[in-house]
C-alpha cells in the first residue's frame, strides 16, 4: 500500500482530503503534515501527524524517510487576495514550497505528485465563457501568477524527468466544515453561514458576479480520481480544468431564499471584485471528462441543501 504525505492538512480542503484519504488508503498510510495549526481532533486522531513546512526540506526529507513515502499531495498554498495583501510571501510559499517537493520527489524517485492549480490562472484576456483548457493564462493577481508557473514547472518534470505530476484547476470550494481563508470566493461560503446565523449577510462582489463553483464532495471526488487516473492515458497533467456548476452571487442568494425565506443579501463589493472579474464565468473541461471520466454529483440546489442541513445542525449545537 502507498504512502501518501499531505501538505496542508489542515487547510480547508486538505482537512477533508486527508480523512478521505484515510478511509480508502488507510489511517497509517496517510500521513497529516502540517505546519503551525492543531489538527483537528478527526485528523490527530486517525493516523500520524507530522510538523512539515514546504519550505524546509530538512523536515520534508526527514518526514519522507520516516515513512518511506511515494505519494505527495502539495496542498499547501498562499490563496488568492491573502497573497495580494503580501505577495512575495505567496510567491515563497508556492513557489518555493513546490519547488522543493519536486526536487525531493526526483531524488527519491516518488511514484506521484499532487499539485492543485486554479480558476486563477486565467485572467482579463481570457474568454470568460465555456473557457477552454488551453488558453491565454495571464492572471493579474500573484496567486494566478504562481499557480501557471506551477503548471509550467510540473509538466516540466514530467517531460524531463518522467515524474508523475498531475493537478487540476480548482473552481471555488464551498464546505460547511472547515471554513476558507483569504480566497475571493469566500463569500459562497459567509452566505450560508450568515443565512442560518443572522439571516442577512453583505457580500463582498456584486451580485451579477458569476464565477464556477463546486462542492467540496466534488472536489475531494474530483482530486481521487486524477489520483488515481491511468498515468498513460493522461494528454494533459498539471493543467486540467473541472467543472461543477456556475452562478453569480445573487442566484446563490435566491437558492438560499428557497428555504430561508427571510434571508436577505445586500452589495458591498471591496478589493475582491477586481479579482472576481478577472475569472472565468465558467470552464470547459472535456479533457477531465475525456481523460480520467470525470463527472460532478451537485448543482446548486442539491448543494444548498445539503449544507444548511448540516450548518443548521452545529448551529443548534452551539458549534457556531
Amino acid at each position: 500500500m502507498e504512502k501518501i504525505l499531505i501538505i496542508g492538512s489542515a487547510g480547508q480542503i486538505g482537512s477533508e482530503f486527508t480523512l478521505l484519504l484515510r478511509e480508502i488508503y488507510g489511517g497509517d498510510n496517510v500521513i497529516a503534515g502540517i505546519r503551525k495549526t492543531r489538527p483537528s481532533e478527526k485528523i490527530a486522531n486517525t493516523g500520524p501527524v507530522e510538523v512539515v513546512d514546504a519550505l524546509n526540506v530538512e523536515e520534508l526529507v526527514d518526514t519522507i524517510k520516516k515513512y518511506n513515502v511515494d505519494i505527495i499531495i502539495n496542498m499547501a498554498a498562499i490563496l488568492s487576495a491573502t497573497g495580494e495583501k503580501n505577495p512575495n510571501l505567496a510567491w515563497n510559499v508556492n513557489m518555493n514550497g513546490l519547488i522543493n517537493v519536486l526536487e525531493i520527489a526526483r531524488e527519491f524517485k516518488m511514484k506521484q505528485v499532487l499539485v492543485p492549480s486554479s480558476i486563477a490562472v486565467f485572467g482579463p484576456s481570457t474568454p470568460v465563457d465555456n473557457t477552454p483548457q488551453e488558453t491565454i493564462l495571464k492572471p493579474t493577481t500573484m496567486y494566478g501568477i504562481t499557480k501557471v508557473s506551477g503548471e509550467l514547472l510540473g509538466d516540466y518534470y514530467v517531460q524531463k524527468y518522467g515524474l508523475d505530476v498531475r493537478g487540476l484547476r480548482y473552481p471555488g470550494i464551498i464546505s460547511h466544515e472547515t471554513l476558507p481563508g483569504g480566497g475571493t470566493t469566500d463569500y459562497a461560503v459567509a452566505i450560508y453561514y450568515e443565512a442560518v446565523k443572522n439571516k442577512k449577510y453583505t457580500c463582498f462582489v456584486n451580485e451579477d458576479t458569476r464565477l464556477p463553483m463546486m462542492y467540496m464532495p466534488d472536489c475531494l471526488k474530483a482530486t481521487i480520481d486524477l489520483m488515481q487516473a491511468d498515468f498513460s492515458k493522461l494528454k494533459h497533467h498539471c493543467d486540467f480544468n473541472v467543472g461543477a456548476m456556475s452562478f453569480s452571487a445573487k442566484e446563490l442568494a435566491d437558492s438560499v431564499k428557497k428555504y430561508i425565506p427571510e434571508f436577505e443579501m445586500t452589495y458591498q463589493p471591496d478589493e475582491r471584485q477586481a479579482i472576481a472579474d478577472s475569472w472565468p464565468n465558467s470552464v470547459d473541461d472535456t479533457p477531465a471528462r475525456e481523460q480520467w471520466g470525470w463527472k460532478p454529483d451537485y448543482d446548486l440546489d442539491a448543494m444548498t441543501q445539503d449544507m444548511l442541513k448540516a450548518i443548521r445542525e452545529k448551529h443548534e449545537k452551539g458549534l457556531i
